[in-house]
């Protein structure tokens, strides 16, 4: 069966979710950042990952996610088959892969955006960083009011949003509560079984 190979709490929690919204046999296993499994596997050393049985490999996860969507069709993710609908697709996926996901690397490695190593100049990145993704939060958020996905209907690019959104909720000091399409966009994810379910797969004993 295939194999995703994940890191609790990053980006590969998308790919996660839509392998479990898909429902047929997976397996996901857990590797750390710098590991030799994770460089054997993928020697850029980041996740997600996925291993067919055939042996070949995918990475990068807005790839990931469009290939399930597509040979999973009976599953609903693809967003809709009309040409229209798939350059919506691509678009939103652009968005988080291009725009929201690389305004958190402030966040997370001030270290590499500044030849300081100052508290107060890390802190002046990071902060350059919050304000990046509030801006890309907003555009989303204008988005999302009056509807219930990213897209027309449920697709894998709602199961991207959802780690995103979860980084911002947790690290912008006022959470996500001022963009209130957002929230309820996590907030109906958050409470879908199959999430629930991959959460804590992720969180438990073999998660972070």
């Amino acid at each position: 069966m295939p194999t995703l190979f994940f890191h609790a709490g990053a980006c590969s929690l998308a790919p996660h979710i839509a392998l479990e919204w898909i429902g047929a046999p997976y397996q996901a296993v857990p590797v750390e950042f710098g590991s030799p499994e994770l460089l054997a596997v993928n020697p850029a050393g980041a996740v997600p990952a996925l291993r067919e049985d055939d042996g070949w490999l995918l990475t990068q996860c807005g790839a990931i996610l469009h290939h399930l969507a597509r040979i999973h069709p009976e599953a609903g993710l693809g967003g809709g088959d009309d040409p229209r609908a798939q350059a919506d697709l691509d678009r939103w996926s652009s968005f988080f892969t291009g725009d929201l996901h690389p305004a958190f690397f402030p966040l997370f490695m001030p270290q590499r955006y500044t030849t300081s190593r100052e508290k107060a100049d890390l802190e002046a990145v990071q902060e350059a960083g919050r304000k990046l993704v509030r801006r890309k939060l907003a555009l989303l958020d204008d988005h999302l009011k009056g509807r219930e996905w990213v897209l027309a209907q449920r697709s894998v690019i709602d199961a991207y949003a959802f780690p995103m959104i979860r980084w911002a909720a947790k690290l912008l000091p006022e959470g996500i509560s001022g963009w209130a399409n957002v929230t309820a966009l996590h907030d109906r994810i958050a409470a879908d079984p199959a999430v629930q379910k991959v959460l804590a797969h992720e969180e438990g004993p073999k998660g972070e």
